[in-house]
């Protein structure tokens, strides 16, 4: 059987795009550090967060930054809700630059998302769940929070802000919010 010498280059060339992709799926997977959320943040009832009951609540504080109880890094504790994040949109939300920073997210209502844009911190919010996630920021700069889920007829103006300070003008006190 004869194999024409164009289907010879076509099939050779079909072989060195698949290898490729399945390289850039690879590379994504492993490269740049990108990490899936776990479940070790725990569960919270959506109703004591709907009611801002956080007294209640075992494994989540009240809304805001707060230093570790380790004494590094901070803990920030996320109410997302339609449509707003809280904090985040109305205030923004304030860390430190080369601090280890642990995100503690819920949702009080609906399934939101949680995206720092510009980075490659990016979660689903789901109502009683505790998405609970590390990031250090290198550099100082403001960036944007946004819901990439779609949370009902406001879903376009939830978005909220994220600045990222010199350590000398932060403050959080230990228990405290900042």
């Amino acid at each position: 059987m004869h194999v024409h010498r164009f289907e010879k280059l076509w099939f050779g060339a079909s072989l060195v795009l698949i290898v490729a992709f399945m390289g850039t799926i690879v590379y994504g997977a492993i490269g740049p550090g990108v990490a899936m959320v776990g479940d070790d943040g725990g569960t919270i009832d959506s109703t004591v967060v709907a009611n801002g009951n956080f007294e209640r609540a075992d494994n989540f504080r009240a809304p805001g930054v707060y230093a570790s109880s380790d004494g590094e890094g901070v803990e920030v504790y996320v109410v997302a809700r339609q449509y707003l994040f809280n904090p985040g949109t109305a205030q923004p939300i304030e860390v430190p630059v080369g601090e280890e920073v642990t995100f503690h997210v819920t949702s009080a209502d609906v399934t939101h998302g949680f995206y720092l844009a510009g980075t490659n911190v990016n979660t689903m919010v789901i109502p009683g769940q505790i998405a609970r996630f590390d990031v250090t920021f290198e550099e100082t700069g403001e960036y944007g929070i946004v819901c990439h889920e779609y949370c009902g007829s406001g879903h376009h103006t939830m978005a909220g802000q994220l600045h990222v300070v010199p350590q000398s003008q932060f403050n959080a006190t230990a228990g405290g919010e900042n």
